[in-house]
């Protein structure tokens, strides 16, 4: 199995370009089936979540022509030929969940097994259902985790979500887009996402308001034309490595990164002491190698709040800073179990139900860890730049199905950090 050896580097110094968001892209591919013409979507990460995703739409019937290392795809779904989603892909990751709306609006029919992932808990695949259902669709759940939609054409209604979870908004979306009349979701996610896929199906000229605000009305065509798009840059990608910056106490210049969509991680780290700066020509300039860095404590929360991604990086950040750190975990319930391997480290935190208590100021040693998800992968890495010794990474696989050139991005940066086969 592959695995990352990561050693005591310095500072990071130098500059990184963020790649396009895995969690736009992915719905957006899914979104392509929406249209019987061609699709064109670039800034695309070379990541394996998105070569699965692509392999699903090809095992529909969509002509799929990848040229995913110059970071382009093409989708042309004039026919598909299949609305039962290969059990295989679906099982290799969650966000495969996203072709159900599409599938449904498209051939009044959608056949899957509900997918994989990352372990982190619970995520509420009802509420998709129940989109779906106020839609007018038909959800039947077999003993052997096969989900059965069926619908003799979707009629807009009004959906309230119970969670504002990101996955449901963008599916029940995607189905409405084609639906008759008008669908109103209350309680929707607000992620800059929702709003890169919103922008994506009015390219193919649906008519979606609201997006990025709690509720979303969306006006159903009969057909979605082709486009092209640009995915909007991962903002987990750019907050990962501000947090690395801040841990090895460096400097780095961030291109390609939106502000706007990384103020709850911009605000905690100047919290800590971190100075940064931002020019529309230059990027975002963050500089943890002014001042003495401190304690903070937070709270995740669904967009604009602080993002449950990077609770993982940011506690290990927490671990080397003066003072106590209090983290409230709210957003899922099984996501601590990074906490084992950071100790394991030298680090002490101790976690309660949602709550996790980091004492800071600690020497963190190197060890042997497993990425236990793809952000607790991200968390380990950067604690093993400030660890003394070597620090060995398993279940890497995590950690590439969300990073595009992880360890490319961060050796030029000058981190120590070698893949294994």
């Amino acid at each position: 199995m592959a695995k990352f050896l990561v050693e005591k580097s310095g500072p990071l110094r130098g500059e990184v370009v963020i790649s396009g968001a895995k969690n736009a892209v992915l719905p957006i591919l899914a979104a392509t089936l929406l249209s019987k013409e061609n699709c064109e979507i670039d800034e695309v990460p070379d990541l394996k979540d998105v070569q699965v995703l692509c392999s699903l739409l090809a095992s529909l019937g969509a002509e799929v022509d990848k040229h995913i290392e110059e970071n382009f795809v093409k989708v042309k779904a004039e026919r598909i030929l299949t609305s039962h989603a290969s059990e295989e892909l679906m099982k290799m990751m969650r966000a495969s969940i996203l072709v159900m709306g599409p599938l449904l609006a498209r051939t009044g029919k959608a056949i899957v097994n509900l997918p994989g992932g990352c372990a982190i808990g619970e995520r509420p695949v009802e509420l998709h259902f129940k989109g779906f259902k106020a839609l007018g669709a038909k959800v039947e759940i077999q003993p052997n985790g096969m989900v059965i939609a069926t619908a003799d054409g979707l009629r807009g209604a009004n959906v309230y979500l119970d969670f504002p979870s990101v996955g449901a908004t963008e599916n029940i979306m995607m189905a409405a887009a084609l639906a008759e009349g008008t669908t109103i979701i209350e309680n929707a996610a607000q992620e800059p996402e929702i709003v890169d896929l919103a922008n994506f199906i009015n390219k193919m000229g649906g008519h979606i308001r609201g997006a990025g605000t709690d509720t979303i009305k969306i006006e159903g065509v009969e057909t979605l034309h082709g486009t092209s798009h640009s995915v909007i840059p991962d903002r987990i990608e750019a907050g990962t490595f501000m947090v690395a910056t801040a841990i090895t106490r460096g400097s780095i210049l961030i291109r390609n990164v939106l502000p706007q969509h990384i103020k709850p991680i911009i605000a905690k780290l100047r919290e800590c002491g971190v100075e940064i700066y931002y020019n529309d020509e230059e990027g975002l300039l963050v500089r943890a190698d002014v001042n003495p860095l401190i304690s903070t404590d937070l709270k995740t929360l669904p967009y604009p709040g602080f993002p449950t991604d990077i609770q993982s990086p940011f506690m290990a950040f927490l671990t080397t800073v003066q003072g106590r750190s209090v983290v409230m975990e709210t957003v899922f319930e099984n996501r601590y179990m990074h906490v084992l391997e950071l100790n394991s480290m030298g680090a002490r935190i101790k976690t309660e139900g949602k709550c996790a208590v980091i004492e800071g100021n600690k020497k963190l040693h190197g060890s042997e860890v497993s990425a236990t998800d793809l952000r607790a992968g991200a968390a380990l890495v950067i604690a093993g730049l400030v660890a003394e010794g070597q620090t060995v990474v398993n279940d890497i696989y995590h950690i590439e199905r969300g990073y595009e050139k992880f360890v490319e991005k961060f050796e030029k940066l000058g981190a120590k950090i070698k893949r294994i086969d």
